[in-house]
């Protein structure tokens, strides 16, 4: 595996490696790898002749008073769970490399983020696709690869790659879960031991409201009452929001039908973690 830590550098490989008829399939993280990131390094491995993952933890997608600096990162460990997965490049760039000048354009998302996690992080999903159009254009890529626990994150990616004719396909896989159904986050790693026990209940919460909606029920004012009771009985969390919206456009819906996203977000002491399911009705 080689590490590569300068854009022009990557830019240039990956022009190498297209001209050679190899095709790229990209991983964009921002490190401290767990088995999610994993599932999607060995998928992109299956497909493609040379995998890149990009390890980069982007300023421009985190606010006020949010965890950039204490986001969890590692490198050395990174290194060796990527290398053992079969990433053969490994790009890791710094802040002043990627936004190497004040940016004289602006990138900003005006569908699909009016909702969920968007709806308390303005200029988020700003930050998520810029970077991204970046990383597009420096990677390459034939093919990207994202986890479906970002549902919001890769609907509104998946319509600035439309919107723009990016020449990439995006692959979206399922949200990766360990025994007990939680959710993989690089987040997880700060919940107390307690919280850890709770935190099992964020999937059972969906669970019961995709029961009720493969049971008949399409009220969802009631469905949401139920996730957010259950959550509320079964954690000592702050429920953020429940919502069930139409996937990938994330509108509102009068009631279950359709392609549905069941979506949310809780904070614990030091984390607020993320989760869905995807469901046809």
């Amino acid at each position: 595996m080689k590490i590569i830590s300068h854009k022009r550098e990557m830019q240039q490989m990956a022009k190498q490696l297209l001209s050679s008829g190899k095709t790229i399939g990209f991983v964009p993280t921002m490190g401290y790898l767990h088995e999610g990131h994993l599932t999607l390094a060995r998928e992109a491995k299956r497909n493609n002749d040379i995998v890149v993952m990009s390890i980069f933890v982007n300023p421009l997608q985190f606010g006020p008073g949010e965890d950039y600096e204490a986001y969890p990162r590692d490198q050395k460990r990174d290194e060796l769970l990527a290398e053992a997965a079969g990433v053969d490049l490994l790009f890791i760039p710094s802040v002043a490399d990627m936004y190497d000048a004040e940016m004289s354009t602006k990138m900003t998302v005006v569908k699909r983020n009016n909702a969920l996690c968007g709806n308390d992080r303005p200029g988020h999903f700003d930050g998520v696709v810029t970077v991204l159009a970046k990383l597009f254009h420096i990677v390459m890529p034939d093919k990207a690869y994202f986890g479906l626990k970002d549902a919001q994150q890769f609907a509104i990616v998946s319509g600035m790659v439309a919107d723009y004719d990016f020449p990439v396909q995006l692959v979206p896989l399922e949200t990766v879960r360990d025994s007990s159904g939680l959710a993989i986050s690089s987040r997880n790693v700060y919940l107390s031991d307690r919280e850890k026990e709770q935190a099992p209940s964020i999937y059972k919460s969906l669970l019961l409201a995709k029961n009720k909606i493969e049971n008949g029920a399409t009220n969802i004012g009631e469905i949401k009452s139920v996730v957010t009771d259950y959550l509320k009985c079964h954690t000592d969390a702050t429920v953020d929001y429940v919502d069930i919206l139409c996937y990938p456009e994330l509108a509102p819906l009068e009631k279950v039908q359709g392609r549905v996203i069941i979506a949310l977000a809780v904070k614990f002491s030091k984390a607020r973690l993320i989760d869905n399911i995807i469901l046809d009705v």
